[in-house]
């Protein structure tokens, strides 16, 4: 009887331990999943092409840069602030340079604010899909294409918002394998 109890006792404990384990594994995707459905923490939707419906309504869209720590890039807007019609598809550009003499690899990560916001902003096409690589010395210009969904303005929260700010921060990340292996084929022939 008291060997009985002991395997419940186990078995229960191994149980929630499996069930404690699920959950953290799985609160990483339902969290993003979550993000992206409500556009809570400014989370923003992904779309094929633009709306179908403008509005007269206009809204101001800031833009904003920065990058990591250390990262050794320089990351800018080409421009501060647009202002477009509820529903039209604004097309805004980010430049990176690299001055080092080393070619770098980088990734976009993004927030749109405030994140009443998030849900309605739109994304048609954003180099923050891809991961980025520059070689020494390079500078690039990259294109964000966007709407806000016409919805916004009947949001119960979304209709008090007048102005969104697209921030991005570029972090460093590994070189992708064949530029991995070129600069190692390049930094043998030089010795």
């Amino acid at each position: 009887m008291a060997m009985d109890r002991q395997r419940k006792t186990v078995l229960q404990l191994v149980s929630v331990v499996v069930t404690m384990g699920a959950l953290a594994w799985a609160s990483v995707p339902f969290y993003d999943w979550f993000c992206r459905v409500t556009g809570f923490g400014g989370a923003t939707s992904v779309a094929e092409a633009g709306s179908d419906v403008i509005l007269e309504k206009t809204i101001n869209i800031r833009f904003d840069a920065s990058k990591e720590r250390d990262f050794p890039w320089e990351f800018k807007p080409l421009q501060r602030k647009m202002e477009i019609r509820i529903g039209e598809t604004g097309l805004a550009f980010y430049e990176a340079y690299n001055p080092t003499d080393r070619p770098i690899a980088g990734s976009a990560s993004y927030n749109v604010s405030p994140y009443e916001a998030g849900g309605f902003f739109t994304k048609i096409d954003c180099f923050c899909f891809e991961e980025q690589v520059l070689q020494p010395g390079e500078r690039i210009t990259m294109p964000v294409s966007f709407y806000v969904d016409p919805e916004i303005v009947t949001d119960r929260d979304g209709k008090y918002v007048h102005s969104i700010t697209l921030s991005y921060t570029f972090h460093e990340i590994d070189l992708p394998e064949e530029t991995a292996s070129l600069k190692q084929a390049n930094e043998t022939e030089v010795n």
